[in-house]
């Protein structure tokens, strides 16, 4: 993580450079990724797709630096992803919720502002404005139980924003809810995103969640995981569910479904 990259590109979000990730390397390695290189500017939307156990939500935990790599470089806004965590540099958004069941909503959204030591108005504030930009105005005193999942995953949502990061990493945040839900979730999160413009790096299975989502498409490989194509999108910038009808929406489908096949017989 050579200060060098940093100074050739500070505008860069995420910078990964010939990364590589070997688990157990002494004995019975496995190789988790191999050769990443991945730079994302600041305030694209950046989908991470391939097949189960190809490396893409690694690669989001290294970014995240809940995972290191064995060979190359990360750097995530120009530093370490230890130096991005410590300045608070990101959101991470879990598969599950995550939340905590005896703190109510808005105790779950308050509490990286509480841990900060923030004063208790400001944390109230700042929680009740994130649940209302994620639409759970009205269900601050609700405990996590007694919300459906998609609303869950909301309060997880604020509470990841509720420290203003530059970057909100999500892994497959939606995959367990049902379609119904998962559309009203990709609807608001692309309307967040629009509105807020931050980087967002998100991990997906699913192609048409890919495609209504992002400005960029990285198409991985199985194990080990590599970056076998990176597709732009060519939607319009402000989109709707409709849009999936469209024929540029079922082209790009289409390119991500021929890089997947492509990766599975490099």
């Amino acid at each position: 993580m050579s200060q060098d990259s940093a100074t050739k590109h500070p505008h860069l979000a995420v910078d990964v450079r010939n990364a590589s990730l070997i688990y157990n390397p002494q004995s019975a390695p496995v190789h988790a990724l191999s050769d990443v290189d991945l730079a994302i500017e600041p305030g694209e939307f950046v989908s991470l797709i391939g097949p189960s156990g190809c490396g893409k939500t690694t690669l989001l935990r290294v970014i995240a630096d809940l995972e290191h790599i064995t060979s190359g470089s990360v750097l995530v806004n120009g530093v370490s992803p230890h130096d991005a965590r410590l300045a608070r540099a990101y959101g991470y958004v879990f598969q599950a919720p995550a939340l905590f069941p005896w703190r109510t909503v808005l105790g779950n959204v308050k509490l990286p502002l509480q841990i900060q030591g923030r004063p208790a108005a400001e944390c109230e504030a700042i929680a009740r404005e994130q649940l209302a930009r994620v639409g759970l105005s009205g269900f601050e005193t609700k405990f996590p139980w007694q919300l459906s999942g998609g609303m869950q995953q909301r309060a997880s949502i604020a509470r990841a924003l509720s420290f203003e990061p530059r970057i909100l990493m999500m892994d497959e945040p939606f995959g367990a809810l049902d379609e119904i839900t998962r559309d009203r979730l990709n609807e608001q999160l692309q309307q967040l995103w629009q509105r807020e413009r931050r980087t967002v790096v998100f991990v997906t299975h699913s192609i048409a969640e890919a495609v209504y989502l992002s400005t960029r498409i990285v198409v991985m490989s199985p194990r080990p995981g590599r970056i076998v194509r990176t597709i732009t999108s060519t939607l319009p910038d402000e989109r709707h569910l409709g849009l999936r009808d469209s024929v540029e929406f079922m082209e790009m489908a289409h390119a991500v479904r021929e890089a997947l096949a492509d990766g599975h017989h490099d």
